[in-house]
């Protein structure tokens, strides 16, 4: 056509001049400019037969160019600063553009010399490096770039090389700079688009400056340098790389740059395809290889690039050789990173053994070495783990672990450094560390596992001058970041199992010892300590003792928190130990060390005792008498090396002289004792030092405690402690002195002195446990203290109640006399020969009994101290001040209540004046127990719940609300409740517990729901504990019941220990039956949504199994209030678990109770719509007819009826009702048969056949399969309702089998190792006799689905069972509803085809609703649904415009997906899955059966890898552009309209 035109026009003139002149005359529009591009590329083709215009034409060329289109051009460069360029006008003036530089170049050519194409480049390239990337000149840079695109093929490469090397340059230097979004990115994709392969085709000078520039070394390197470097690369791929079949003599008389042999040019490939935020970036990087492969394979001359270290393979190569084996490497290495675009792991994982493929080829089989960089096996790593997906980044993570498992890899410093780097990153993900489907929870993390493995391999691999660079790098990285607690913990483990090396100087001690205080920012204790643990054994397996001193050893051990993972005692601590002993000697030794008189002891004992000494001397720092108190850290430093190190004795004179350890401690602790004994006489002590001495008095006090105990109570004692503590009581009277001086005289008078009173008091207690142990004496120097304390506590306090002004000593002096006063009052309960004072109250519980409970301190008045704020701000603050000072009034009411508790009354009102206010008069007390509790904070608590126990009958349901909120308050109090309450139960009286049953019906529905992460957190500790005394951590924290399970156990075991037969026992069992009836009803009445294992089915299954726990004990009478309930219950709709554990109650009660029979025949006259499915759960019940008539003798009336309700029922329309019918009918006949009831001969025929016919069923189907299913099913199979009553069932095996998440299984063991409660005298039924326990869960579930409220009566309700036996038959009870469509559509013309689409796996309602639209529209016969339901939708009506009244709708749901499938394969379907595979063919050359039935993916996950087996075939959309993808409505209306048009070819009618 543009032939034709711009022949027409030169058949008007021959004159060039003037055809061009009237073109150029009027204003530019496209279509002008356009005509002139066409007449001056006719012209120029003349011109080059040789049949041109003469002379005239190259003038009349110069003058077009110069006078009317580069003004043209420089006239519509202008454009608005940051406006978008995409409107209509943008692109009317792109076009003239384009129209106007292709009319340049053919001006250039046809100007008759150089001349016009050197002056236009010169003066368009000062218009681009004028206008650069600045904002609002981008259209200039356009102009200038077209210009120079338009006459850069036109100057000559050996004369304009200047010119051209100035314009490559200009132009990368704009490419390159594109590496932020806005102008500069826009400039640089025009460059790169349009001038750079006009320059490229000029070839020499331009395209080597151009390369030049690339792998210039000094050029700019970085992430943000791969983008734009790919883009000029990709750009020029064709010149860069060698052309095959151009003639050889042109290539060498004329070679280009060849980037296959540069490794810069590579290291940018290889960032490219790791690029996880840019698949445009990555998609370059893919064709660049790919192109370099193809070229290279084609040339068939070696080839390689030089090493970028100048050893090892090369990061590209090619040998003609071997280039079958070269071919199928890169092959696969392309698929599988084009794979990896899918972000699927069911198209990427059948790919990955082609990774495995791939190290094949790298390794060299002859002398082991790497024939392929590893840097490529890497980027598929790193692309894998930098996934959005994290099943692939696990994916990926666990097949990196695994390869030092399966193969023997070479030495790879890049191996190092990713292992470093991308790996280590992808580890601090939680997730990747959860369990396997199936695993057990507490089994441990299989990635944590194969992580651990993967390690000591790799370290044992490494040469070793690596090691050790390559383990201080690996734990610097753990320093690098905040990492969580589960990942931190796993790597600390696997740096613990290393063997014993010496790797690590003083550089890796701090390196571990930051690692150490990066773990305390996690929040989970266990997992903390753990890895404390392991961080200390890493050590102690890794560290080099000749590179580290002593010093170095102890600043290590001390970032260790010892509460958390380092008691002494334990087998972490003996290890230590042991490590000093054999390396003592080994240590380097500091320059200013010296023995100090110990020389003949080792260098442990001489550090020590130099530690010690320098620890005691008073410090040149000095402060007043108002100086803040020391930190603790020195203390516990000191304190913990003197037991290190005198353990260390004792294992080396364990066969030797006893008597030297004692001699050694002696030698530590004498300036300690000295400086203690000089406290109560020495008034000029410095107070520094007095702080300094007690706190490493408290801290080897509380240090040297054993931690290994096997009981909890008896912490035991060996021969340091026992010396230790001798010591220390020398000391008792010189101390306790001092304190009694500093606590009554009001010396303590700032913020900063509350430290020190906490300080002393703890002393004081130390001291008092001290005396109690070894036997208490009256004259003992505590006993001269005590007395003295608590008067003077209790005077001050009554001097503050008298209105004085609160000052800030005041105030501070309240406080300490309020904590002297609950120390006293500690003592005193443990040791009640401190209680001076008669057992009538007297003047000290008349002031403790009157206290104002919770009363907040006045804050003090700031003009008589103005360093008050500042004080109280770098210490604890008033309100924690205050908190303390409520929760020692809480201490000291607990005492007054224990002493008193015979007094407090029933009632207040038997009390007219009470002497002691607190203890008579409860209910007050108890209100401000609970305004105490919100506001204290979590640790100060249990004073006020120790209150709370003699008055907690006020406020269970408080307590209750509470625990939701406060972790462990529920422990705590169903524990003590239950305890207490068994008492009394002993004494045949419950009448405490039964004015509380709110408070067991709680306990025993209690429980939480976790999150996925908290679940995972849950595990992981599981794990920790089921290690036990292998992790010290587990023997230093306290057990605080963390157990969940705690409170249901409690609550269950003291269930089990109430007697039936008692009445206060009867009566409180009754009531808490109604309650958890009433309960369930509640909620199934619900509209919360109730699915498998939500909070909801949690709930109901907890009520039902405390029920099934209570019914040996109920009557026949209580049983007559509740049956009609309990029938109910069977005729909603529940999940399995709920509904095995109805029909077991209901088989129990008419086992034992026959007289409920005709209520329960009743049940299945109840109407069957109303029924529906829930009919199952009492067919299941008849199932077990024998164990309901064991004890009838005369059974031939009930058989008889039995079988008249059976018979009816499988006469059913439902397909699973007739399964659970024939299951009963066949149990019952047996009855019969073995009974010979005569009556029933008459049906003998009948339920014979049937009973055969349904057993020798032909052919595989789903009939035969589902009976077989369920007749194998353990309800029916194994499971008996009488041997297998059990805790272990009712608790562990049923919800275990029927499918119940994990949380809620409570194994045995739990019943037993709590021991708050007692167990019952009938123990042995905690275990079930029966073959139960062995069995798996199966794979046929009874569960009803929806709610049998709000349902259409002509819409199906679903089981598990029915879904699985061609359920979508339901969804159309019969062939009308398909003939009502039909026919619909016969009367509107409309024709249908063979077409079926399923969309099951879709989950949008607007793709449902698109979908229906347009399978409606194209005639397809029936579109197939995961949920009906999904038609009331507003968005799914808006999309499909009433389309859904007018096509068939099927409801399969995606687990019934596979029988659908095969279903419609036996009837000559063939099955076509649109999906992107390995072996997925064009849709453009795929012809569709008329028998065709689409499968649709989901719209993140596509078609799993389950359901991709059953396909015939997968059908691909070809694409041109850089998305992976279309949209799943998109992909089915392009797949539904290529069937519809290739079944309109085949009957002849393309025009309908």
């Amino acid at each position: 056509m543009e032939w034709v035109l711009a022949d027409a026009l030169l058949s008007q003139s021959r004159d060039p001049r003037v055809l061009l002149g009237a073109l150029c005359c009027e204003e530019a529009s496209a279509e002008r400019v356009e005509t002139l591009r066409f007449l001056l590329q006719r012209l120029e083709d003349e011109e080059a037969r040789g049949g041109g215009g003469a002379g005239a034409l190259p003038e009349a060329a110069r003058e077009v160019a110069a006078g009317y289109l580069v003004p043209l051009l420089r006239g519509l460069r202008g454009r608005p600063a940051g406006g978008a360029d995409t409107g209509p006008a943008a692109r009317q003036r792109r076009r003239v553009m384009r129209a106007a530089g292709a009319a340049l170049h053919s001006c250039a050519r046809l100007a008759g010399g150089p001349h016009l194409a050197a002056a236009l480049a010169e003066e368009a390239l000062r218009d681009l490096l004028a206008a650069g990337p600045a904002p609002g000149l981008e259209g200039a840079v356009e102009a200038a770039v077209e210009v120079l695109a338009a006459v850069g093929p036109c100057l000559r490469p050996r004369e304009d090389a200047p010119l051209l090397e100035r314009v490559a340059r200009a132009a990368l230097a704009l490419a390159l700079g594109g590496d932020e979004a806005g102008p500069a990115e826009g400039a640089a994709a025009l460059v790169a688009g349009r001038l750079l392969p006009a320059l490229g085709r000029c070839g020499g000078a331009a395209l080597r400056a151009v390369w030049g520039g690339l792998v210039a070394p000094g050029a700019p390197e970085g992430p943000g340098r791969v983008e734009p470097k790919l883009l000029v690369l990709s750009a020029l791929a064709e010149k860069l790389l060698p052309e095959p079949g151009a003639e050889r003599a042109t290539a060498a008389r004329d070679a280009g740059p060849d980037a296959r042999r540069c490794w810069r040019f590579w290291r940018t490939v290889q960032a490219g395809l790791t690029r996880a935020e840019d698949a445009l970036t990555r998609k370059r990087a893919r064709y660049l290889l790919q192109r370099a492969v193809e070229v290279s394979a084609e040339l068939g001359a070696d080839c390689a690039c030089a090493p970028q270290e100048g050893t090892g393979p090369s990061l590209f190569w090619w040998s003609e050789k071997k280039k079958d084996e070269l071919l199928k490497f890169w092959e696969n290495y392309i698929l599988i990173m084009e794979t990896l675009e899918g972000n699927q792991i069911h198209v990427i994982k059948p790919v990955l053994p082609k990774l495995n493929n791939l190290f094949e080829y790298a390794v060299s089989e002859e002398n082991g070495c790497w024939l392929f960089h590893p840097s490529w096996h890497l980027c598929i790593y790193k692309r894998m783990f930098e996934s959005e997906n994290k099943i692939l980044t696990k994916e990926g993570v666990t097949h990196f672990l695994e390869l030092c498992e399966t193969r023997v890899l070479p030495f790879s410093a890049e191996f190092s450094e990713f292992i470093i780097g991308p790996l280590m990153d992808a580890l601090s993900e939680s997730s990747l560390y959860s369990r396997s489907p199936g695993q057990l929870i507490g089994s441990g993390s299989p990635l944590g596992l194969k992580l651990q493995k993967f390690l000591v391999t790799y370290i044992s691999l490494l040469p070793e001058e690596i090691k050790s660079s390559f383990l201080l790098k690996f734990i610097q990285k753990m320093t690098s970041r905040h990492w969580c607690a589960i990942p931190i913990l796993f790597l600390c483990k696997a740096l613990a199992n290393i063997p014993r090396c010496k790797a690590l100087g003083i550089e890796g001690l701090l390196a571990l010892r930051d690692v150490l205080q990066c773990t305390m920012i996690t929040h989970q204790i266990l997992l903390r300590g753990a890895a404390q643990c392991y961080l200390l054994q890493a050590a102690m397996n890794l560290v080099d003792v000749e590179k580290v001193s002593l010093s170095d050893v102890s600043s290590l051990v001390m970032s260790v928190r010892q509460e958390e993972s380092f008691g002494r005692g334990t087998s972490l601590w003996r290890e230590l130990c042991d490590w000093l002993r054999v390396n003592e000697s080994c240590f380097r030794r500091p320059s200013t060390c010296s023995s100090i008189g110990l020389h003949e002891t080792s260098s442990l004992n001489a550090y020590v005792k130099n530690l010690v000494q320098e620890y005691i001397k008073s410090p040149a720092w000095e402060g007043g008498e108002n100086c803040c108190m020391p930190d603790w850290l020195e203390a516990k430093l000191v304190a913990m090396m003197v037991l290190l190190a005198i353990d260390v004795e004792g294992m080396k004179s364990q066969y030797s002289e006893k008597r030297r350890t004692q001699n050694v401690l002696r030698i530590f602790l004498d300036p300690l004792l000295d400086a203690l004994v000089k406290f109560g006489t020495n008034a000029y002590m410095p107070l520094l030092k007095t702080d300094r001495c007690l706190q490493l008095l408290l801290k080897l006090l509380h240090t040297c405690l054993l931690k290994g105990s096997s009981t909890q109570d008896v912490v035991p004692t060996d021969e340091v402690c026992t010396l230790l503590q001798n010591f220390v009581m020398s000391t008792t009277e010189s101390i306790s002195e001092f304190i009694l001086r500093r606590l009554t005289m009001k010396e303590l008078s700032s913020v900063s002195d509350l430290d020190r009173c906490h300080l002393y008091l703890m002393v004081l207690t130390e001291l008092i446990n001290l005396h109690l142990k070894v036997g208490w004496k009256r004259g003992n120097p505590i006993w001269r203290v005590i007395s003295p304390l608590k008067n003077a506590s209790i005077r001050h306090l009554q001097e503050m109640d008298r209105g004085q002004e609160p000052t800030l000593g005041r105030q501070i002096q309240r406080v300490v006399s309020m904590a002297a006063l609950a120390t006293v009052c500690e003592a005193t309960d443990q040791k009640p020969e401190l209680q001076l004072d008669s057992q009538d109250a007297g003047a000290t519980e008349r002031f403790l009994s009157s206290l104002q409970l919770n009363q907040t301190l006045q804050k003090p008045h700031t003009e008589e101290d103005g360093s008050f704020f500042e004080e109280s701000s770098s210490s604890q603050g008033w309100g924690k001040i205050v908190a303390q000072y409520i929760h020692d009034q809480w201490v000291c009411l607990s005492f007054l209540l224990k002493k008193y508790h015979t007094l407090i009354p029933a009632s207040e009102d038997e009390i007219l004046e009470p002497i002691l206010p607190a203890v008579q008069m409860p209910v007050r007390t108890l209100q401000s127990a609970l305004e105490a509790l919100t506001i204290l904070p979590s640790d100060q608590v249990l004073p006020v719940f120790l209150c709370m126990k003699i008055l907690v009958p006020k406020i269970m349901y408080r307590i209750i609300e509470m625990s939701t909120i406060k972790t462990g308050v529920f422990n705590i109090l169903i524990s003590y409740c239950c305890k207490s309450w068994i008492v009394s139960a002993s004494n045949v009286s419950l009448s405490t517990a039964k004015n509380y049953s709110e408070l067991v019906y709680e306990a025993c529905i209690f429980g939480t729901v976790f999150r996925r992460d908290q679940r995972l957190i849950q595990d992981v500790q599981t794990f920790i504990e089921n290690l036990g005394h292998e992790c010290a951590a587990n023997i230093v924290i306290e057990n605080t019941k963390r157990e969940d399970h705690y409170v249901r156990i409690c609550a269950v075991k003291f269930l089990c220990l109430l007697d039936g037969s008692n009445m206060s026992h009867k009566l409180f069992m009754e009531d808490l039956a109604i309650k958890l009836l009433e309960k369930d009803e509640l909620v199934s009445k619900s509209r919360t949504r109730y699915y498998v294992n939500s909070q909801q089915h949690r709930v109901k299954n907890r009520i039902w199994q405390t029920l099934l726990v209570l019914l040996p004990r109920f009557d026949q009478n209580f049983l007559n209030r509740i049956i009609d309930k309990i029938f109910q219950a069977g005729f909603i709709s529940n999940q399995a678990s709920i509904k095995y554990f109805i029909e077991w109650i209901i088989i129990l009660i008419l086992h034992k109770f026959p007289q409920f029979l005709p209520k329960f025949w009743d049940c299945f006259s109840y109407g069957e719509e109303n029924l529906k499915t829930s009919i199952c759960t009492f067919l299941s019940a008849l199932s077990h007819l024998d164990i309901i008539t064991e004890n009838i003798p005369e059974k031939k009336l009930i058989l008889k009826q039995a079988l008249i309700i059976v018979l009816h029922w499988c006469f059913n329309h439902n397909f699973s009702i007739r399964l659970y019918a024939l299951v009963a009918l066949k149990k019952i006949w047996s009855m019969c048969k073995t009974l010979h009831i005569e009556e029933l001969d008459a049906l003998t025929s009948i339920i014979e056949s049937s009973l055969n016919q349904v057993e020798n069923m032909h052919g595989a189907g789903n009939a035969k399969k589902n009976w077989q299913r369920i007749q194998e099913h353990f309800f029916f199979a194994t499971f008996h309702p009488l041997k297998d009553y059990c805790l272990e069932t009712i608790f562990y095996i049923l919800p275990r089998l029927s499918g119940l998440v994990e949380d809620e299984w409570i194994a045995i063991g739990k019943f037993t190792r709590f021991t708050d409660i007692p167990l019952d005298a009938g123990f042995q039924w905690y275990l079930s006799p029966t073959q139960l326990c062995e069995l798996k869960p199966g794979d046929w579930s009874q569960q009803d689905i929806g709610s049998n409220s709000g349902e259409a009566d002509n819409e199906s309700e679903w089981s598990d069972v029915q879904k699985k036996i061609i359920p979508w038959r339901n969804s159309v009870p019969d062939l009308d509803l398909e003939l009502v469509f039909q026919d619909r559509a016969a009367k509107l013309g409309k024709s249908h085809s063979r077409l079926i689409v399923v969309a099951s796996l879709i989950d949008k309602p607007t793709n449902l609703g698109g979908l229906c639209r347009t399978c409606e529209v194209f005639g397809a016969s029936a579109l197939v649904v995961g949920n009906l339901q999904c038609i009331r939708d507003k968005q799914f009506q808006h999309l499909s415009v009433s389309a859904e009244q007018w096509l068939p709708l099927v409801e399969v749901k995606p687990p019934q997906l596979i029988d659908y499938l095969q279903q419609k394969k036996a009837e000559g379907y063939t099955i076509v899955g649109v999906e992107q595979t390995v072996k997925s063919l064009d849709l453009t050359q795929y012809c569709f059966p008329e028998k065709s039935l689409l499968l649709l993916g989901n719209e993140r996950e596509g078609i799993p890898a389950n359901l991709i087996q059953q396909v015939d075939v997968c059908v691909e959309i070809p694409q041109q552009g850089i998305t992976r993808s279309l949209n799943v409505h998109v992909s089915g209306a392009l797949l539904v309209w290529e069937y519809t048009r290739q079944q309109l070819l085949k009957q002849g009618d393309p025009g309908s």
